[in-house]
């Protein structure tokens, strides 16, 4: 029996490493299904909007799909607007697929179901480690909205699931609402052109406290191992690279990347909102005298999701023990997550 993959977001970061990975694989047939979908070798695309119930049934009704892996969500401006959009995506999809030969579902959350959505992010969270077995937190949260509808829909063994909580993704991709990689990136770019400092722009609290990040190719990985391994049947699962750092360790480490000095940190957050709400027309010269993919900075850079990140006041990481136990050894070296993707925006000619 042949594993068809539907990859859902498949031109995102957490997509396009899912769909490398399925293809070097070989042995998937792969659907790749995005609102602006691209072509590429050993790829079906869909082009559909989720929201749109009737024309996802009519995009997937000749495809008989064994596997989906939910890789995208719609970024809306309060947290009751993501619920029900974000909601909708997953049941129109599920509902298109209804009475097929289903027979596992993948959904990518992340850290927020610990730690909240944008609008109380880094406000209240759990305990850490992070562990699959902590209770929701007593808020609006589309990942349980999308987590419960996925659930429903499974129900008399219809099909298996797994929902896979990454930390903060790092990989390609460009126009991506949440890359933190291509947005310190920019930052760095513009900081050595221009002379300004390359100063962490973060909470003391996130440039001392320890935490942890998630390579694209890595999560990738573990979404095949889960959609592969009967015990990790029905189960949440963390996933990230597998060991902690400090950005006050790793911030040196960027900076060098790019020839930069590290300034000291001046003890509070210096938003990146407010660092580079100028930089549209800076970004626009470096694109021209260095030959660069014409992107605007908002389709490089997205400052407000790095902010998030980087200006919480509580400590943030993962625990790993439930994906060990079941199997998945899997490790990634952070700094290298960084410098590949760095190496791969400077390859197709994003940065200099």
């Amino acid at each position: 029996m042949v594993d068809h993959a539907l990859v859902v977001g498949s031109t995102g970061i957490i997509g396009g490493a899912l769909v490398d990975k399925l293809v070097e694989i070989g042995s998937w047939s792969v659907t790749g299904l995005a609102r602006h979908a691209r072509n590429r070798a050993g790829v079906d695309a869909v082009q559909v909007d989720l929201t749109d119930a009737d024309a996802v049934k009519r995009a997937l009704a000749s495809r008989n799909v064994s596997h989906v892996f939910i890789c995208t969500w719609s970024r809306q401006q309060t947290e009751a607007e993501n619920c029900r959009v974000n909601g909708a995506m997953v049941r129109n999809l599920l509902d298109a697929l209804a009475g097929g030969g289903l027979r596992h579902v993948a959904l990518v959350t992340g850290t927020k179901h610990y730690l909240g959505p944008f609008e109380a992010f880094g406000k209240r969270g759990a305990e850490t480690p992070f562990r699959e077995t902590q209770p929701r937190l007593p808020v609006e949260n589309f990942y349980y909205v999308q987590e419960d509808i996925l659930f429903e829909a499974a129900t008399g063994g219809r099909f298996t699931w797994s929902v896979h909580r990454p930390h903060t993704v790092i990989g390609y991709a460009v126009g991506n609402v949440m890359n933190m990689a291509s947005t310190l990136a920019a930052y760095a770019i513009i900081c050595r052109e221009t002379g300004r400092p390359f100063v962490f722009p973060g909470s003391p609290e996130q440039y001392s406290a320890v935490t942890d990040i998630t390579d694209a190719r890595i999560l990738a990985r573990h979404l095949i191992w889960a959609a592969r391994t009967p015990a990790a049947a029905n189960e949440a699962f963390n996933i990230v690279n597998g060991e902690v750092f400090r950005w006050q360790w790793l911030w040196g480490k960027i900076a060098g990347y790019f020839g930069l000095d590290e300034p000291e940190f001046p003890g509070h957050p210096t938003p990146l909102v407010e660092q580079m709400k100028d930089a549209g027309s800076v970004w626009d010269r470096i694109v021209a005298e260095h030959g660069l993919v014409r992107n605007p900075i908002d389709r490089v850079a997205s400052w407000w999701h790095s902010d998030a990140d980087l200006g919480r006041t509580l400590e943030t990481f993962n625990d790993m023990g439930k994906s060990r136990r079941l199997g998945f050894l899997d490790y990634q070296d952070t700094v290298t997550s960084f410098a590949d993707t760095f190496d791969r925006l400077r390859a197709e000619h994003i940065i200099p």
